[in-house]
């Protein structure tokens, strides 16, 4: 290169770096400079670099990621084989794959292939094979090969420690049982937890780390108990969660910035963002207020959390943020049913579809349609239009792979089939439900709905000693995990089954506390069919003012269920019950009876899509 060639390379960088700089930046003058370099006909490690700064640019100032994609690739092109420059080199082969990811749902090969490449180049660079390794375990998971997500990740825990990086052989932990909570393998889940949580408390001495990692750790720790139902047990892994995260963002806590550049090049990888983190706290909060029954609970944090990341998108619109909006969503709107709110419901419902059309590449119209599909089925029932219920629910189960959603979706159909007395369809759907339950249910609430709903079945049909059976085994599973609305559920229903076999004592025994936990959730249809029962055991004791009283109660929650149940069937949004498997759901122009028995289980059990993502 000659002299003059060189000052026209820094005068050009320079004057490129100017610009970008700026206030405001000036980004299309800075691409032009790196242009104008390119075409001087540079050494190949000068074309390589301004390729990828070019590509960098486009990808963080414009949308013209087709642009982005073409300079990126012909800077891997050109630095791939070249020793020595593996700042180049693996930056691109990163950026690059991510682009791939971005722009089509269904480019895991290209992404694929140019990590694969990378780490394999990368080995002799630890840093960028364990970075490279946890990108590639992570496009493996996003795109459900959560097998060879956990493989990458084992990998990646043995590099850590043969290089004896403690922070490294931790996240790779922690990420290893993520994925093995998405795919349900709960007996390896708790033996890595327990392992990483000891090395957090005795092998890190930046405190700042220790803090971000703890609350990782944390995070799964409540994901884990609350996909195996444990509610009650849960309680003190989240209370310690919400003191971790009140300190990472008090103000005296140092930057996400300053906490990566604390130590080495191995422990500069964070695995959220401080305010993204803040707001899935909130998350699983919300996700065990659902799942306690605390309705009025997971309504103040949803607010929370969603007006948090209407501040983050303002800021800068992630996919993440996306997938945390849509996970709360669905959870508010599953309380929303219980309090007897169906307009509010539907309202959502349509809400959460516009959510997933907005997403990159409408990219949670595909992931989570049968979520919506769930949830659509929950509001179809709860306004007795039981035939559009079924097909939303079979349309749920069609879409997913996921064993709990289709285990929960199949006990809602049982109720559907319940109540239309259809007894072959109902037989067939339990004997399916108590073989998966005896194989592989690890769910306590689950599995407690499940006897609820052999309880209700038998009950339907008089056999009154099984339905006290089944009855019993639900509340003990249900009071062990202070599992509320299942609670309210099973005691206003054994209440019912002593009415009916004339043991008046024992029926007020189980409506008084029912309606106590009804009116705390608060759970309006047991209130409904609670109230039905009181009135009766008034009538019975000859008691006409409590019998009036408890009529007066009953009258004015049905008067308050019908009123929300005709503002339903006028809304624009109700016509999405119209809606089933196989077409994308419409988008939002311009966007965005009552019975006695509560018409669904959706109290008894969390969303899984949080741990399908």
């Amino acid at each position: 290169m000659s002299s003059s060639q060189d000052s026209c390379y820094i005068s050009l960088l320079g004057l490129a770096e100017h610009f970008r700089t700026s206030n405001p930046p000036e980004i299309k003058k800075s691409i032009q400079c790196l242009q104008a370099l390119n075409s001087l006909n540079p050494p190949q490690k000068v074309e390589a670099r301004t390729n990828l700064q070019i590509g960098q640019l486009l990808m963080a100032y414009t949308s013209n990621y087709d642009l982005a994609r073409v300079h990126l690739e012909q800077a891997w092109t050109l630095a791939e084989n070249i020793l020595a420059f593996d700042d180049v080199k693996f930056v691109t082969a990163s950026l690059l794959a991510q682009l791939y990811q971005q722009q089509d749902i269904s480019s895991l090969p290209k992404s694929n292939k140019v990590l694969r490449k990378a780490i394999e180049l990368s080995q002799s660079n630890v840093y960028w094979h364990c970075r490279l390794l946890l990108q590639l375990a992570q496009l493996h998971a996003t795109n459900k090969q959560y097998g060879l997500a956990a493989e990458l990740l084992s990998v990646g825990i043995d590099v850590s420690e043969e290089y004896n990086a403690t922070f490294m052989k931790i996240l790779f932990m922690l990420s290893k049982a993520m994925v093995l909570i998405v795919i349900r393998k709960t007996n390896e889940v708790s033996g890595i937890l327990n392992q990483a949580g000891a090395i957090i408390e005795t092998h890190l001495h930046n405190p700042h780390q220790k803090e971000y990692l703890k609350v990782f750790y944390l995070v799964l720790q409540v994901c884990y108990y609350l996909v195996i139902g444990q509610v009650k047990t849960v309680k003190p892994y989240l209370k310690l969660l919400q003191q971790s995260i009140q300190v990472i963002m008090a103000p005296n806590f140092p930057s996400d910035e300053a906490v990566a550049n604390s130590g080495n090049s191995m422990e500069n990888i964070m695995w959220l963002p401080k305010e993204q983190l803040y707001v899935l706290v909130y998350l699983v909060t919300v996700s065990h207020s659902m799942m306690a029954g605390y309705m009025d609970k997971a309504q103040k944090y949803t607010e929370k959390a969603l007006s948090q990341i209407d501040k983050l998108k303002q800021a800068k619109n992630q996919p993440i943020l996306y997938v945390f909006q849509i996970i709360l969503m669905e959870n508010i709107i599953m309380c929303r049913l219980v309090m007897g709110n169906k307009f509010i419901a539907i309202q959502e419902i349509s809400f959460a579809r516009d959510i997933c059309l907005q997403s990159p590449n409408s990219r949670l119209a595909v992931t989570h349609s049968a979520q919506l599909h769930c949830l659509l089925g929950l509001y179809s029932m709860s306004i007795s239009l039981f035939e559009h219920a079924e097909r939303q629910f079979i349309s749920c189960i069609e879409e997913t792979h996921d064993k709990e959603l289709k285990l929960f979706a199949n006990l809602n159909l049982a109720i559907v089939y319940l109540r239309t007395k259809r007894e072959q369809q109902l037989g067939t759907i339990l004997e399916a439900i108590s073989v998966e339950s005896a194989q592989s249910l690890h769910n306590q609430a689950l599995l407690g709905s499940f006897y609820y709903i052999q309880g209700l079945n038998s009950f339907y049909k008089s056999s009154f000693h099984d339905a006290k059976r089944f009855l019993r085994e639900t509340l003990k599973m249900a009071n062990s995990e202070d599992l509320n609305r299942l609670t309210a559920c099973t005691l206003v229903l054994l209440s019912h089954v002593f009415l009916s076999i004339g043991n008046s004592k024992e029926s007020m025994n189980m409506v008084t506390p029912a309606m106590q936990v009804a009116s705390k959730i608060p759970d309006i249809h047991v209130q409904l069919w609670g109230s039905a029962i009181l009135k009766d055991l008034h009538r019975m004791s000859r008691d006409s003012i409590l019998e009036t009283e408890a009529y007066n109660n009953h009258l004015a929650f049905s008067q308050t269920l019908l009123a929300d149940h005709y503002k339903c069937t006028k809304s624009t949004e109700h016509n999405l019950i119209n809606w089933f498997t196989g077409i994308p759901p419409p988008s939002t122009p311009g966007a965005g009876t009552s019975t006695a028995i509560p018409g669904s289980v959706m109290d008894m059990t969390t969303s899984s899509s949080m741990y399908s993502q």
